[in-house]
């Protein structure tokens, strides 16, 4: 019996996989995460309402995490790679997508992730990984979905102290917390430094719910900013809505950068801020290799 999907209006893994091949041949072959999945809202033409759908707690909507699976079944099977960048490309960059069957394709993932299973099986301290956090497995928390439970639970003012950290380990000088109240949800200021010789004043915001921010809360941190600095931080462990991230690179306006939950915890990896990255030697047994003998 087919298990029914609890969020029926978006779109399944499978369902996602042609429009982001199409989302990287319109954009030239290649793509970050969030220029893919804009692209594919375009295509997909899917509500406001459907796109910020949360997923779980772990820092993403609905439809960007099922999206994230879609970019790891295409590189599965060797249409896309993806740099330490975070950048997407097809391997194929003039493919012509009519001659790709999704279904073998999806045949073949399914494969795939049952060899994974059963080396896992002979194998158990092993990780594999379809077994980590996917649409079939939702009882399993993922990494990210750990990380960000701990950061609700820590107080406002520990959030602010590491945004702060997170922005000074990331090259920026005079990050100062300010806290002040009635400044306009302005948490702090620092000064990113270009090559040594540009430098521009910035002031960020920390948000630490598990909410969406919305394109008001961005214009009101917009108006805070006047006249005050060069540039804007948001940083979250929730999401953005759609509204917000259009708000927050509006034309004639301030732009602002937005840092979500998601990119908030590769951020902290990254930066080996309270995440440790360790590596598991993986032993399996050939079992084709005996029978061949």
């Amino acid at each position: 019996m087919v298990k029914k999907s609890k969020f029926p209006d978006v779109p399944q893994v499978n369902e996602l996989v042609r429009p982001t091949v199409q989302a990287l041949l319109s954009l030239g072959g290649s793509g970050t995460n969030q220029e893919i999945n804009d692209k594919v809202y375009e295509i997909t033409q899917l509500s406001d309402d459907v796109l910020n759908i949360p997923h779980s707690t772990d820092g993403r909507t609905q439809i960007d995490y099922r999206l994230a699976w879609a970019r790891t079944r295409l590189k599965l099977i060797g249409l896309v790679e993806n740099s330490s960048r975070g950048v997407w490309t097809l391997t194929k960059p003039n493919l012509n997508i009519n001659d790709y069957d999704f279904e073998l394709i999806q045949q073949s993932f399914d494969k795939k992730r049952r060899k994974s299973r059963d080396k896992l099986k002979i194998n158990s301290e092993a990780t594999a990984p379809f077994e980590l956090a996917d649409e079939e497995n939702p009882n399993v928390p993922d990494w990210k979905e750990i990380l960000l439970n701990k950061l609700y639970t820590i107080r406002s003012d520990a959030f602010e102290r590491l945004s702060q950290q997170i922005l000074r380990e990331s090259g920026f000088i005079q990050v100062e917390v300010t806290g002040k109240t009635g400044d306009g949800g302005i948490d702090g200021k620092g000064i990113v430094r270009i090559s040594g010789l540009l430098s521009f004043h910035i002031v960020f915001q920390c948000k630490r719910f598990k909410g969406s921010v919305t394109p008001s809360q961005v214009r009101d941190f917009r108006g805070a900013m006047q006249g005050r600095t060069d540039k804007g931080i948001i940083l979250t462990t929730g999401t953005f809505t759609r509204e917000a991230r259009k708000e927050a690179t509006r034309e004639g306006a301030y732009h602002i950068d937005l840092i979500d939950g998601n990119l908030l915890c590769e951020k902290l990896k990254d930066l080996s801020l309270g995440v440790k990255t360790k590596f598991v030697e993986e032993v399996i047994v050939e079992n084709d290799w005996f029978d061949s003998l």
